[in-house]
């Protein structure tokens, strides 16, 4: 039996996955960004990374297989899996003081025969962690973008079902069956989709911004891990939909609703400074300006009165 294996994750396995992805990545920020003061590196410490509720959603909606080293649960990957043939690589994480006894080649051989299928895998890491270059391309893997702050690789397996590189832009497909059709760094900048079934559609990775979607049946579908960033929603039923784990950005641009009909909704545990509603911070709230604290105090006096 080998002593090192995967297996997936279960929201059983949560805790304990968040605590070594957190001590893992924060013992890489010390080695990597000690002394620069202010610097953010979310290759190094990726958004959520010590959130057990960010640990449950990758659970639920991710590959996330934990790694055991004898038995022992000692870290954890976490993969995209779109399509039949295309593979990305989110996270991988060991546990400080299980490194360097081979686990991390190991856990992507392992990977690589779980999904025999995937020809094509990505990853992304941070130009500061150099270690992480050399062990990547000892893998396999190949660089295909870098800056300053980060380095993307890919690795390609077997052939290309299609030719690779082929301009068939500025090309109009109507009444046409495409199921199942996987893209790959494909550049549709500017196409159109008009009374089109896309229903059971799986986008990852993909820049979507300054993009329009109207007259859309988007009933049941799951959005997670998005930056919405001044967005604009108008003439949108929202009936059923819920928000989790979601907050402002770094800008703390404060989220709008104008003329919106919410009659019935609820909104508990959350953090609306300057803003009310159920079991959550107030400070500064207002109704028709009329502080809330102090109705609450005017409530509680007459009740005691």
């Amino acid at each position: 039996m080998s002593i090192i294996t995967i297996e997936k994750a279960v929201s059983e396995d949560a805790d304990k996955l968040t605590k070594i992805m957190k001590r893992t990545f924060d013992e890489e920020a010390k080695k990597w960004l000690a002394g620069q003061t202010g610097v953010v590196d979310y290759n190094i410490q990726p958004p959520g990374y010590a959130s057990i509720e960010m640990t449950k959603y990758m659970i639920e909606e991710l590959e996330y297989f934990k790694v055991k080293y004898k038995g022992k649960i000692v870290g954890g990957i976490i993969l995209t899996i779109t399509g039949t043939s295309f593979g990305r690589i989110d996270r991988i994480f060991v546990d400080p003081e299980y490194q360097g006894k081979g686990i991390g080649s190991n856990v992507i051989k392992l990977i690589e025969e779980e999904f025999s299928m995937v020809r094509t895998w990505d990853l992304e890491t941070s130009s500061r962690q150099i270690n992480n270059h050399n062990f990547y391309e000892k893998m396999g893997f190949k660089t295909t973008f870098e800056t300053e702050d980060e380095y993307c690789y890919i690795k390609r397996k077997g052939s290309l079902s299609a030719p690779e590189g082929k301009d068939i832009s500025n090309i109009q497909y109507e009444n046409c069956n495409m199921e199942r059709t996987e893209c790959y760094q494909v550049n549709l900048e500017g196409s159109s989709f008009s009374n089109s079934n896309l229903a059971n559609t799986h986008i990852s990775n993909c820049n979507l911004s300054h993009s329009k979607f109207q007259n859309i049946n988007l009933t049941h579908s799951l959005y997670a891990d998005l930056n919405l960033s001044n967005s604009t929603m108008k003439l949108v039923t929202l009936g059923g939909v819920c928000f989790i784990d979601s907050n402002l950005g770094e800008d703390e641009q404060p989220v709008s609703f104008e003329r919106c009909d919410l009659k019935g909704s609820t909104i508990s545990n959350s953090n609306l400074q300057n803003v009310e509603i159920k079991d959550s911070e107030i400070t500064g709230m207002k109704i028709n300006d009329i502080s809330v604290e102090k109705l609450l105090e005017a409530y509680y006096q007459v009740n005691k009165e």
